[in-house]
């Protein structure tokens, strides 16, 4: 980290902790929901379909006593095109830069091969310590509470802490960053105090749009979903122009979002707005169009172009 990234040195005390905490695991275990509820406001967007997040993002929480930056990254899994590649590449690339990594896994269920694959990259990359957060401990069966958590500690036996957790309730959280913060390094502020996180407003409003697409639509759409903000201005009256498109591989997504009469394109509208003026703290106007990109996932330069770069 570049000295000029260090901001508040003069403004903390000598034992002020601060880090990078790289929070991974495979997809729709609940890492995003994690870091929104840790930093205390949304940073990362959130479905419950599975590879939802497919970039890096900061959620930075500042005290008087640390500085905690989650590092939320993509899901890692069996990549089928070059989007599923770049979103692993940015999620194994965050692990060497790690002051502490927080596994997380759904405790409701056994491991499986993927999360093997997980633990030998967290040992191959980092001498970090590691805290194994057992998420959705709300779905654990009682049976299987013992076999469960053995099986999981197993993974990696040097284990800094271990922590069950239900992300979408917050239990056990305030607890789980105690210990957060006890393994962080003494350090100095590296952002301002007061951000949340390193993506743009443009850049948020574009996850917060893709995030309404994954609520309301089928199945065989959210995947092929890319949205890219062109305009975002804040105009005379006081109102925000945002101007976006929705970009689909096939017709027949297209035909799925915009809906019979444009009905579900509005919803998703309605909804997308509603978010964005939350972010803006003022009114918005949304102005939303959907384009047809055939199958942009699979071509390298597309994946580049809607910003999911490796």
């Amino acid at each position: 980290m570049s000295d000029s990234m260090i901001l508040g040195m003069d403004d903390v005390s000598a034992d002020h902790k601060s880090g990078f905490v790289v929070v991974i695991g495979e997809p729709n275990v609940g890492k995003s929901t994690l870091i929104n509820r840790l930093v205390g406001q949304k940073v990362a967007v959130v479905s419950p379909k599975p590879q939802t997040t497919r970039n890096r993002i900061l959620g930075i929480l500042t005290r008087e006593d640390a500085q905690v930056i989650f590092v939320d990254t993509p899901g890692l899994h069996d990549p089928k095109h070059k989007l599923g590649e770049a979103m692993v590449t940015t999620a194994r690339g965050a692990i060497p830069d790690a002051d502490l990594v927080l596994f997380v896994v759904d405790a409701s269920t056994p491991p499986d091969e993927q999360e093997r694959v997980i633990a030998g990259l967290i040992r191959e990359h980092t001498d970090a310590p590691v805290i194994l957060v057992l998420n959705k401990m709300d779905l654990l069966a009682p049976e299987n509470v013992e076999p469960f958590t053995e099986a999981y500690w197993a993974l990696l036996p040097d284990y800094r802490h271990w922590m069950m957790t239900t992300a979408t309730t917050g239990d056990n959280l305030d607890k789980l960053l105690t210990l957060v913060i006890e393994e962080l390094p003494e350090g100095p502020r590296f952002y301002p105090g007061d951000q949340v996180t390193d993506q743009t407003e443009r850049e948020i409003a574009a996850e917060m749009i893709r995030e309404q697409v994954l609520r309301y639509t089928r199945q065989e759409v959210p995947h092929a979903v890319a949205v890219i903000v062109e305009q975002f201005t804040e105009r005379e009256t006081g109102v925000t122009y945002v101007g976006a498109t929705v970009y689909v591989e096939k017709d027949s997504q297209k035909g799925i979002i915009v809906g019979r009469g444009g009905q579900m394109l509005r919803q998703i509208g309605s909804a997308a707005r509603q978010e964005i003026e939350r972010m803006v703290g003022g009114r918005v106007f949304l102005d939303l169009w959907v384009k047809v990109r055939q199958g942009w996932r699979r071509d390298e330069r597309e994946v580049r172009r809607f910003g999911y770069s490796r």
